[in-house]
């Protein structure tokens, strides 16, 4: 099934602070993604900050609280805590269901995160689509020694991602390595809802606004 949502968006992720969160703004972010305690990968804030930081976003902005937990119910527990409007599962929901969370969050969007590493997470992809508002495909390895569930900076096999594209009903979110040189060609072939972007928009880990511009200004060019 090939879904078609309009222009792509952006998302600026590992945001850090309220004022890189009005710099992702003001070059047109969609969405910020704010990075709660992970085992591995950059951008990780305390859970206080996230709270501001989504508390401050005009309306209009997704914020997105990126958890490693496993369970439903702590899972719950954090986005109250932290006000988001999405939460984004970098790992698989081990304890409890997508319905629980539903339910016990009205109104707030699950994105579940699907790490590209080989044919078989088209699979994965199309078993947990029917129950969640988007997909994020990246390029971590949960399986790894110290898990990466994210931010690693490399790409993935973008034919598998194009593939799982045309086979959901839901919105694709597309990360993994993108950069101002490559993310045309990259929504050339995938054509996702969204990119999400990290270490591709920063300069010794800070936000930098000239990649800022180059990196939206190839996503239009696409």
């Amino acid at each position: 099934m090939t879904a078609s949502f309009g222009p792509v968006r952006v998302k600026i992720c590992c945001i850090g602070s309220a004022d890189e969160a009005f710099t992702a703004v003001r070059h047109g972010a969609a969405a910020l993604g704010l990075v709660s305690a992970m085992p591995s990968g950059p951008g990780v804030i305390p859970d206080e900050l996230i709270a501001e930081i989504a508390a401050a976003l005009p309306p209009g902005v997704s914020s997105f609280l990126l958890t490693s937990r496993q369970d439903a119910a702590s899972i719950v527990e954090q986005q109250r805590r932290s006000g988001v409007s999405t939460v984004q599962l970098c790992d698989r929901l081990a304890a409890g269901s997508y319905g629980e969370l539903r339910a016990a969050m009205p109104g707030v969007k699950i994105v579940q995160v699907v790490h590209v590493t080989g044919s078989k997470s088209a699979d994965d992809a199309a078993a947990v689509a029917p129950h969640v508002n988007a997909l994020l495909l990246d390029s971590g390895n949960p399986a790894s020694r110290v898990k990466e569930l994210g931010g690693t900076g490399r790409t993935h096999d973008w034919q598998v991602s194009r593939g799982i594209r045309d086979r959901v009903g839901v919105p694709v979110f597309l990360a993994g390595g993108l950069k101002a040189s490559n993310v045309a060609e990259a929504v050339r072939q995938v054509r996702p809802y969204a990119v999400d972007v990290c270490s591709g928009v920063r300069t010794d880990g800070r936000l930098d606004e000239t990649k800022l511009a180059r990196f939206f200004e190839a996503v239009a060019s696409a």
